[in-house]
């Protein structure tokens, strides 16, 4: 029940954040819920739908790469919730994005606690493709570190 009133406030945060959206930020906040409702479903073929099958970061991660991340991430973690907080999204030309984000993660799982929790900043670059918002690329890093 935590877990979905959780998840309720997350939306109704995306959705009240900032004035008037345009179009393709509408469509932004809508793909970053999308992920969010995903990762919590830990549905894994749904996430790599979203990224672009040329997708490549400064850590030299392709998209198969990000695959076999979530892949692990789920298969350890029981059940997961997600905090997103979007700090700003920039559109380029209405087929170009950068989305500034934190995110605080958990999981419960067998470990010796059975919870674990990690807050990350993300930047994430996305490309629309015909009709689709797709990642290309991201930087990421643990809350008050250096991201990569």
């Amino acid at each position: 029940m935590r877990t979905l009133c959780t998840i309720g406030v997350v939306v109704l945060t995306l959705a009240a954040c900032g004035g008037p959206a345009s179009a393709p930020e509408e469509q932004l906040r809508a793909w970053v819920a999308a992920g969010a409702e995903a990762a919590k479903d830990k549905d894994r073929r749904e996430l790599v739908s979203m990224i672009s099958e040329s997708y490549a970061d400064a850590r030299g991660n392709e998209r198969s790469d990000i695959d076999k991340l979530f892949r692990v991430y789920f298969l350890r973690q029981q059940k997961i919730a997600l905090l997103t907080s979007i700090e700003q999204i920039t559109v380029y030309a209405d087929t170009a994005a950068k989305i500034e984000m934190t995110v605080g993660m958990a999981g419960m799982n067998d470990g010796v606690l059975g919870l674990s929790a990690d807050a990350y900043r993300f930047e994430l670059e996305l490309e629309k493709d015909a009709d689709e918002w797709q990642l290309i690329s991201a930087r990421w890093g643990e809350l008050g570190e250096e991201m990569r």
